[in-house]
């Protein structure tokens, strides 16, 4: 007969395969451990509400759904979208580079990746395939690969789920993704250029010297957001968690004061769709608390090292292992459940092997990010698909060279550790 752990798994899968979210399917699967194994199964809602009241961190992640939800129904993503065509829209490809740029500014104020596909990605897709300028599978391919940065340049929601398996300090994980992000998206913007001469797309008209200071001044409040935040945070007067809310209430006042293009109706909606997207990671998190429990109490992470240790690697040559393994899982697990449930498993073997939680932590958000844009599953190819229209096996042809350059950036990223650690340790991390 199957033991209590194999029998859980299976459960789960089946559930998940039926349709059944996967953070019910986590608890329900826990349930089912626990009795088979004879323990009370009230440990289960002990072990959720223990780690929610502990962890007050997760205030950061309803905050920042809410404040990205708040930038898309108002205009900000409009204005600088506008400042980012200014300010690279003349070159050949130039609204391929206008995509790259907006992310880049956009990822400093959502920290999602699907908040950029769904919010800016949506506008900047309409612009490029206006009167046929570019196809419709290159503009999704495009958008949906500058998308991953979001999560990496902060504030980033994945990092901090990872924050919250790892204990590694959020502060410093956020400051650990500014490089690692700006090198994603050169190298992008690289490849647009490369794209954009060999298939001739077009030039735009450039916008006129004497609009930049118009244009830049109405971006101004807005790019501000990010400068707010990361002051704040690394100037000490403001946690993660309080920057969030900061960042809600200052996207709520400048669009309803400054830009004024927020209704009642439209806020009420952001707070609608916030707090659906909030109910969904929400779930998501307290099955993998659980899950969690009957994974320590299998001694999974033990089992784990003193395998690993047969191989003797290299930490070097471990994390290049795990990336290969995140890479697969990547393309049939969406974001949370590879953070929440696979990571915390081989977070004992990376402390043993003395590799930096920090350092370790862009590696697995970087991998995760990747895995939105790959097939099967890649979640930001059906987003884009739904917006566009365009057939998914043609956004794919398009994808597969950004996907193949973010592959050369997470392996800069895993080897070259000075790289990732350097923004950290300026402000003071010893790691």
């Amino acid at each position: 007969m199957f033991e209590p752990f194999t029998l859980s798994i299976i459960l789960m899968v089946v559930l998940t395969v039926f349709g059944l979210s996967i953070g019910i399917a986590m608890l329900i699967g826990t349930i089912m451990y626990l009795a088979l194994a004879g323990w009370d199964t009230s440990i289960a809602t002990e072990t959720v509400l223990q780690g929610l009241f502990n962890t007050y961190t997760l205030l950061a992640i309803p905050l920042f759904i809410l404040a990205a939800d708040i930038m898309n129904v108002g205009s900000l993503s409009d204005r600088l979208l506008r400042f980012a065509e200014a300010l690279v829209g003349r070159f050949r490809g130039g609204l391929g580079h206008v995509n790259v740029v907006s992310s880049l500014i956009f990822s400093g104020m959502s920290g999602s990746a699907v908040a950029d596909a769904v919010g800016m990605g949506k506008i900047v897709i309409n612009m490029m395939t206006k009167d046929g300028k570019y196809t419709k599978s290159y503009a999704a391919a495009i958008t949906a690969a500058t998308a991953t940065v979001g999560p990496i340049i902060p504030p980033s929601l994945p990092m901090i789920m990872y924050a919250l398996v790892s204990d590694a300090s959020i502060g410093f994980l956020f400051a650990a993704g500014i490089l690692p992000g700006l090198l994603m998206g050169l190298m992008m913007a690289g490849t647009n250029a490369y794209i954009a001469h060999k298939r001739d797309f077009p030039v735009e008209e450039p916008t006129p010297l004497r609009d930049i200071p118009r244009l830049t001044w109405e971006a101004f409040p807005a790019l501000m957001l990010p400068v707010i935040l990361l002051g704040g945070i690394y100037g000490g007067v403001m946690t993660p968690t309080e920057a969030a809310a900061v960042a809600a209430f200052y996207a709520l006042l400048i669009s309803v004061l400054f830009y004024r293009s927020v209704s009642f109706k439209a806020f009420f909606g952001a707070l609608r769709s916030s707090s659906r997207s909030t109910a969904a990671v929400g779930v998501l998190i307290m099955g993998a608390m659980a899950f969690n429990y009957v994974i320590t109490r299998e001694n999974i992470p033990g089992s784990l090292a003193a395998f690993m240790a047969q191989f003797e690697l290299s930490p070097i040559w471990f994390l290049i292992a795990l990336n290969a393994l995140f890479l697969l899982l990547g393309a049939v697990l969406e974001p949370g459940p590879i953070l929440l449930i696979v990571v915390p498993i081989f977070i004992p073997t990376v402390d043993a092997m003395d590799i930096d939680l920090v350092h370790f932590g862009v590696i697995v958000v970087i991998n995760a990010m990747i895995g939105l844009v790959t097939p099967p599953v890649g979640m930001l190819l059906f987003i884009v698909t739904n917006v566009t229209g365009a057939k998914v096996g043609h956004i794919i042809r398009d994808v597969l060279p950004f996907l193949f350059i973010l592959i050369c950036a997470l392996l800069i990223v895993t080897i070259w550790e000075d790289f990732v650690l350097f923004v950290p340790r300026l402000l003071g991390y010893t790691g």
